[in-house]
């Protein structure tokens, strides 16, 4: 399991204390990715790691962006099926149970599950509440928001083959999301079979409380998307997939 973080040590406490209650059948390790922090993260993490019985592999990562950090988590994990959070999540104490009993199919190259919210002060936005499994076949267009980064998970085969995340997406970046929705489009255009299931679930504690707050986080997906549908309609192997998709939201707009 692969977590980044990057200057939030004061909220640090609550993500490491639902890891460290996360029960799996079979031994598993956790990534603790420092991401450039400038505060007192590394030491936290540390402290955190000598504590623990399970292991726990440091890396520190100096590039900011999500997508070097889980780059970096990527190339010290040891596993052959590497699942991701965010610094902000408390995953399910089954949660690694979940996410393993769908990688019991041979096919599945790719996972997401449920974002729900953990606070009910906070906004109900950044989450995905869908309560049904969704199959997700091969070389199909993926629309941003179904999958999550802070619930998804991947063979090490699939990331290996696709190259890992785009590090000019995401947050940390000009383009501050999307970095998620590309990766599992490639991992579909390279020929994988993905999966949405309700069954891994985190929480997510955002904290966006006001409007302000969700002007702001709609105006990042806003501009994340686009430079998604750009990448996509600028690939040769994924173009094909997005004419629909990105002209029907364009006449949307046309419409409204």
């Amino acid at each position: 399991l692969v977590m980044c973080t990057r200057n939030r040590a004061a909220f640090l406490d609550g993500c490491l204390q639902a890891l460290i209650r996360l029960k799996a059948d079979v031994p598993f390790e956790l990534v603790l990715v420092d991401n450039g922090s400038t505060d007192n993260t590394a030491a936290i993490l540390a402290e955190f790691a000598s504590q623990q019985k399970m292991p726990v592999v440091l890396v520190s990562e100096p590039l900011p962006g999500v997508s070097q950090g889980r780059n970096a988590g990527i190339k010290a994990a040891s596993g052959d099926v590497i699942a991701f959070t965010d610094d902000d999540c408390y995953p399910a104490e089954n949660f690694l149970t979940a996410v393993l009993a769908c990688f019991a199919d041979k096919n599945l190259g790719y996972l997401g599950g449920r974002v729900l919210l953990f606070d009910p002060a906070d906004l109900p936005i950044t989450i995905q509440t869908l309560n049904r499994t969704l199959p997700l076949p091969p070389h199909e267009y993926m629309p941003p928001g179904l999958i999550h980064g802070a619930n998804f998970s991947f063979r090490r085969e699939v990331l290996d083959r696709i190259g890992g995340f785009d590090k000019h997406l995401g947050p940390g970046t000009p383009c501050m999301a999307a970095e998620d929705t590309d990766l599992v489009q490639r991992a579909s255009v390279a020929g994988f079979a993905g999966l949405y299931s309700p069954g891994p679930v985190v929480h997510h504690h955002h904290r966006r409380q006001t409007a302000q707050d969700e002007q702001r986080i709609l105006r990042a997906y806003a501009i994340s998307r686009g430079a998604y549908f750009f990448k996509g309609l600028c690939s040769t192997s994924a173009r094909r997939l997005f004419y629909w998709p990105v002209l029907r939201r364009f006449c949307g707009h046309l419409a409204y």
